[in-house]
Order: C-alpha cells, then sequence, then structure tokens
C-alpha cells in the first residue's frame, strides 16, 4: 500500500507542534500500526531525519504503552489497542492523521509520547491493599462469590493506557479510576480500605486536572478492553457511601 501519513511532530512540553506529511509506500497489509511507524523511521534516519517518537513496549495488547490517536480515534478504527491494530483496516492511498493523548493531565513529552504519571499518581494515592498477604494463598482459602469474582476481575482488566482520556471530550478519567477501585471494592482483601481508597484517589485524580466527568460514554466506546461505563456509576456510589460516614465522623 501506498500511504500520506499526517503526524504531530513536536520538540516537547514548552515548543509549539504541527503535523509533517510523510509518503510512504511498500506497505503490507499484514503489518501492524507500529510496524507501519517502525518502516516510517527507518526511512528518515536513512534521510538523515529525526524519526518520530512514539510509545511502546510488548506489542501485544498488554501493557497499555501504545497510546496513539489516529484519524480522531483513540487506537484507531478497531476497538483495540494500537499495536494490535493491523493495516488491513486502511486502503491503498489513504490519509491517516496520527497524533498524541490530547488531554491537559498528559502533556507531551515528544511527538506522539505524553507522560502519562498522572495515572501512576492516582493508583499511589488508593490503588492497593496494604494488608501483608505473603505468598498466593490456597485457592480456596477466601471464599469469593462468582459474582462478585467477574466483576473485579472485568474491572482488573484495564490496562491504563488512557484512551478513555483522550476520547473523553472533558478529558475525564473517570473510567480509568472507577476501573481500579471497583476491581479492589468487591473483593475481601480491599474491604479494610474501602472507603478511604475511593476518597484519596478520586482527590487525586481531580487534582491531576483532569476534565469532570459528564457521562457522554465516548471512554467505554474506546477501551480497547471494555471497561463498561456503568463502572463510572458504581465509583460516583461508593464515593457518596464513603464522603457520607466520613463526614458524620
Amino acid at each position: 500500500m501506498r500511504l500520506t501519513l499526517r503526524v504531530w511532530r513536536q520538540k516537547n512540553d514548552d515548543s509549539p507542534g504541527a503535523m509533517a506529511t510523510y509518503d510512504i509506500d511498500g506497505i503490507s497489509s499484514d503489518m501492524s500500526f507500529l510496524e507501519m511507524l517502525d518502516t516510517l523511521n527507518e526511512e528518515l534516519i536513512l534521510r538523515g531525519e529525526d524519526p518520530v517518537a512514539f510509545d511502546h513496549d510488548c506489542r501485544e495488547g498488554i501493557c497499555g504503552a501504545c497510546s496513539l490517536v489516529i484519524n480522531g480515534d483513540a487506537h484507531g478504527p478497531e476497538r483495540t489497542t494500537t499495536c494490535q491494530l493491523h493495516m488491513r483496516s486502511f486502503k491503498d492511498g489513504d490519509t491517516i492523521d496520527i497524533e498524541p493523548w490530547r488531554a491537559a493531565a498528559f502533556p507531551v513529552i515528544k511527538d506522539l509520547v505524553v507522560d502519562r504519571s498522572a495515572f501512576d499518581r492516582i493508583i499511589q494515592a488508593g490503588g492497593y491493599i496494604t494488608a501483608p498477604t505473603g505468598s498466593a494463598p490456597e485457592a480456596h482459602a477466601t471464599a469469593v462469590p462468582k459474582p462478585d469474582a467477574d466483576y473485579a476481575f472485568e474491572h482488573a482488566e484495564c490496562i491504563g493506557c488512557g484512551a478513555c482520556v483522550a476520547a473523553c471530550p472533558n478529558g475525564a478519567a473517570m473510567l480509568f479510576t472507577s476501573a481500579k477501585i471497583n476491581h479492589l471494592s468487591v473483593l475481601p482483601q480491599g474491604a479494610p480500605e474501602r472507603e478511604t481508597r475511593v476518597l484519596d484517589m478520586v482527590a487525586q485524580m481531580d487534582a491531576e486536572g483532569f476534565g469532570g466527568c459528564t457521562l457522554t460514554g465516548e471512554c467505554a466506546t474506546a477501551c480497547p478492553k471494555g471497561i463498561p461505563l456503568p463502572s463510572i456509576t458504581s465509583m460516583n456510589k461508593e464515593w457518596l457511601r464513603a464522603a457520607g460516614k466520613a463526614k458524620k465522623r
């Protein structure tokens, strides 16, 4: 395939950025999107130009490192991670716009790479349990009802890629935060800190400068792991319950 790529180039967060146009040929439909960018970078290096910086790691849809807005959609036209998007989703002669995540809380480091450490600080605020558990316990030592186990696992699938923030017109991080809160809230291990967890993590999310949620649903549509929109409603109920108790103390 022959393609025209319009790629966001930006030296750093303090420098102005702009779209740069590149023509690329010989792209196989079996290539992943990141392999296509690798090919572009090889050509740029051979021409003595600066390669395009983009985030990636496992390239297996697991780590959440890849983070591109492709033709206006977080991760592109398919509901998957950028690394699992293949060029068969595009046609010969297409023009493809490639941009970084757009959010005030995700400043640009360079080109298509953004700083997502705000997510790390939200996790540090309470996305863990402090009880020492030692080695893995025997599977049946603590009984967990099947619906609770399924609910916890569904939310634990979140890979923290940030597509929810990039897709949200408000730049909200509610889907990410709710997934990290809800996957612990129904488990016995997470019960002792259930109230402080939701209060602290939501407070940190607000402090990071993410936008407010208006439940437009774009986050859940873009999520490559299918975290459902009602996750946010569940977190809001948890927060109201915990805030009410804290106020009475």
